[in-house]
Formats: structure tokens, C-alpha cells, sequence
């Protein structure tokens, strides 16, 4: 089972679109990460998601269960929705903690002490939340998220406002969170890094999902050949190649080099480089949504 499924999730205010029929699943493991200029939907996604909002279409599961229609479904749900999270700003970021988890019904001390280790906030633990940084506050919301276990973790640009330390944190952790099995769903601008271990990307424009993205096992190869617009046809006609476009003076595609290579070979084409090159999340995202 999905931990997270959308099914046409829409959202209307009045008469304008804000999400039209979004569907995408989240398995157990899987980090998956949204991306869009801004207003393209993206917060109002998450609100959705978490039973903040309520949707004009579709439906939100959270391990099966609708989170409109069963709001225990949340059970199962950690979020951090409004960056920085609310808290009371004279009690300390450890008693903030344990007011969370009377809530939660988590009577074990000990899990306190290790989301804020976790957090690298065992420092100031004891210290006023008022007192804290923008960066505090923030690791502080996704210690408070995690501390009942999730199941599912959904995150509102989780590493806005921090420093590069706590930018790597904050990743270093959400990788961490997939391998132990939680799904986790964030909207982000930080491509380069999430990139390197998000499992899919889903390109958010106009309130639709213009792309979904896989990242797991991508092999890119860079060709020059002449000429190229011919090259670039063959390429596309091949069912060893998933997709080709032109970038510069050269071809990106996804597929068999070695079918590529034999095919324009046999054509007559002339082959000048032919190598791997690492796809580049980035460069895709921006023609995407450009050509949006």
C-alpha cells in the first residue's frame, strides 16, 4: 500500500484554480520532493495533504485512509505546514517538546532528548524558545514533527531560512527518515541537493503537475554528432532511447549508448563524443516549466 496517495486532488476559491487534478503516490521509503515557480500550488498542496484544507475535488489517503473524511488519519502524519512552527515562546524548546508529547500520548522522556540530539538542539534545550533563531525555531518544528514516529513526514520548505549547516542537516535527516521506512513529501527550491537523494520530483505549474520526475537509476549520456538535428530524430525514433533533447551543441538522452551509438553509426552519422553525464535536475526543471 501507498503511505500517500493523491487521487485528482483539486482546489477552487471562488472561481479561480488554484490545483487542478493532481495524482501522485508515495511509497514507505520514498522521498519526494515538489517543485514549482512560486504560486504555483504548492503550499495549498501540502495544506491539503495534511487536512489543513479542504479540497473542491479528489481525495488525500494517508495509508488508505481519507484525511478529509477521518481526521484520525493524521495519526500517522508529521508536518511542518507554517515555517517556523508556532510555539510558546517562554517555555523552553525542551518543555515546548513535552507539551507535544503529553498530546501525542508519548510518556517516554527519553524520545525527547533524542530529536533535539538529532536536531543538534541539545544545546539550547533549556533555553526560552523566544531566545532562539530563525534557524532554531525551524529544526525545532521538525524535531516536534518527528518526535511521535510518522509514518508519513510532509514538509513545507523545510530548509528555508537556515544556514548551510542546518541545510545539510535538515537533508542529512530526511535521508535518514526514508531509510527507516518513512514516506516523506516536501516542497522545496533546493534542486542541486535534493537531487542527489530524492526518489521522485514532481514539477508544479499553474496549479497542475506538469511533470514526475523518477531519479532512481537515471542513466544520461552526452552525444556530438553531425549533423545534429538528424542525430537527434534517430535518437527519438529508437525504443532503446526514454527521451533526447538538444542542449548547446551537443544531445542529452536517456537509454542504451551502445544502441544509440550502433544506430547512428549504421546511418551514416558522424560521432565525435559519446559519455556519461550526471542528470542534471536543475537545467530540467527550468526547461520544463519554461516550456510549461
Amino acid at each position: 500500500m501507498e503511505a500517500l496517495r493523491l487521487e485528482g486532488l483539486s482546489k477552487r476559491y471562488g472561481r479561480k484554480p488554484i490545483l487542478e487534478g493532481v495524482n501522485l503516490s508515495i511509497r514507505p521509503g520514498e522521498v519526494y520532493a515538489l517543485a514549482g515557480p512560486n504560486g504555483s500550488g504548492k503550499t495549498t498542496l501540502i495544506r491539503l495533504v495534511t487536512g489543513l484544507a479542504f479540497p473542491t475535488a479528489g481525495r488525500a489517503l494517508l495509508l488508505g485512509e481519507d484525511v478529509h473524511q477521518n481526521p484520525q488519519a493524521r495519526r500517522h502524519l508529521g508536518a511542518v505546514v507554517e515555517a517556523p512552527a508556532a510555539f510558546y515562546p517562554y517555555l523552553t524548546g525542551r518543555e515546548n517538546l513535552r507539551m507535544q508529547a503529553y498530546l501525542a500520548g508519548i510518556k517516554d522522556e527519553g524520545r525527547i532528548s533524542e530529536v533535539l540530539a538529532r536536531l543538534r538542539l541539545l544545546a539550547v534545550a533549556d533555553q526560552k524558545v523566544g531566545s532562539y533563531s530563525l534557524g532554531q525555531r525551524q529544526r525545532l518544528g521538525l524535531a516536534a514533527a518527528i518526535l511521535h514516529r510518522p509514518k508519513i513526514l510532509v514538509l513545507d520548505e523545510p530548509t528555508s531560512g537556515l544556514d548551510p549547516e542546518g541545510v545539510e542537516l535538515v537533508h542529512g535527516l530526511l535521508q535518514e527518515m526514508a531509510r527507516e521506512g518513512v514516506a516523506v513529501l516536501l516542497s522545496t527550491h533546493h534542486l542541486e541537493e535534493v537531487s542527489r537523494y530524492a526518489h521522485k520530483v514532481g514539477i508544479l505549474g499553474g496549479g497542475r503537475l506538469l511533470d514526475e520526475v523518477r531519479l532512481e537509476g537515471r542513466e544520461v549520456f552526452r552525444l556530438e554528432a553531425e549533423p545534429l538535428e538528424g542525430a537527434l530524430a534517430l535518437l527519438k525514433a529508437l525504443p532503446q532511447v526514454a527521451s533526447a533533447r538538444i542542449q548547446g551543441q551537443a544531445i542529452l538522452f536517456e537509454g542504451s549508448s551502445e544502441a544509440a551509438l550502433q544506430a547512428l553509426l549504421r546511418e551514416g552519422y558522424r560521432v565525435r563524443a559519446l559519455h556519461p553525464q550526471g542528470f542534471d535536475l536543475r537545467v530540467y526543471y527550468q526547461e520544463r516549466v519554461k516550456h510549461a
